[in-house]
């Protein structure tokens, strides 16, 4: 079918309720996104979830898949352990990646029964009960250049795009966390010019990625964020895909810039 969706969410443990408590009615307007997603999945009848990860078991240099046939979902460090979750996993699509990227990126398939927050907490949050869909989990390199994230979005682009399954694409990932004295990485000026720029160039789709390729490194660095190489990934498979931005919410309640924007087919 086609990538049929297509989202930059982020990945706060207090879109749990359970985690966040008191300050999860903080969180409510992003919490409402997810909601209103978890929907358009259902009524767009999405059969894989392919969602960029940027805390998945990193292993410098290389790009990993996870290609577990189960993936649980467990919020044990935060406290949390919700009642069993399990999705299965794209096994034949995490293949069809490797199989194709392999010989041009370095790129390994690892097999990780629990999912890392940064893909758990957004499919633990979009999983209808009365509806089952697929996961397949990417997680950028660590070290690698910015221009390689967007070159293997590139070539995953064809692969996403002429699959059978109807495909939803998610970055995920949380912008500055050094917006405010209160952030966990206290404060920095360049914390909130980062979330200004990304902002501001997500809203030029036809420039988005090479302004964000481009950006000052200082200010990437200053910033403490981990939305920017998921970002790019997904802005490389959309790069020959035409889309219109739709900011659905930006919160910055507790410090950290948390956005979620659809890219519009």
């Amino acid at each position: 079918m086609a990538i049929i969706k297509s989202y930059l969410l982020p990945h706060s443990p207090l879109l749990i309720p359970e985690i966040g408590k008191a300050n999860h009615g903080l969180m409510q307007k992003t919490a409402l996104v997810y909601e209103n997603i978890k929907t358009e999945l259902k009524n767009n009848k999405i059969d894989s979830v392919v969602i960029i990860t940027p805390h998945g078991h990193e292993q410098i240099n290389n790009f990993l898949i996870n290609c577990s046939p189960d993936l649980d979902i467990n919020f044990q460090d935060f406290g949390f352990i919700p009642p069993k979750t399990t999705i299965k996993g794209d096994i034949p699509l995490a293949d069809q990646i490797k199989n194709t990227l392999q010989e041009e990126f370095p790129l390994k398939q690892v097999s990780y029964l629990t999912l890392d927050y940064g893909s758990g907490i957004p499919l633990y949050l979009l999983k209808e009960q009365s509806y089952d869909f697929k996961a397949l989990t990417i997680t950028p390199t660590s070290d690698l250049d910015l221009n390689i994230q967007a070159a293997f979005g590139e070539k995953l682009y064809p692969i996403l795009e002429n699959s059978p399954k109807r495909i939803a694409l998610i970055a995920s990932g949380d912008l500055s966390h050094r917006l405010m004295r209160k952030s966990p990485g206290g404060y920095s000026p360049k914390g909130p010019k980062f979330d200004n720029k990304v902002i501001e160039y997500l809203s030029y789709p036809e420039t988005a990625l090479n302004n964000l390729l481009n950006m000052d490194k200082n200010i990437i660095l200053a910033a403490s964020e981990c939305g920017l190489k998921p970002i790019l990934m997904l802005l490389g498979v959309l790069k020959n895909k035409s889309w219109k931005p739709d900011i659905l919410a930006y919160q910055t309640d507790f410090g950290v810039g948390y956005l979620s924007l659809e890219f519009v087919f």
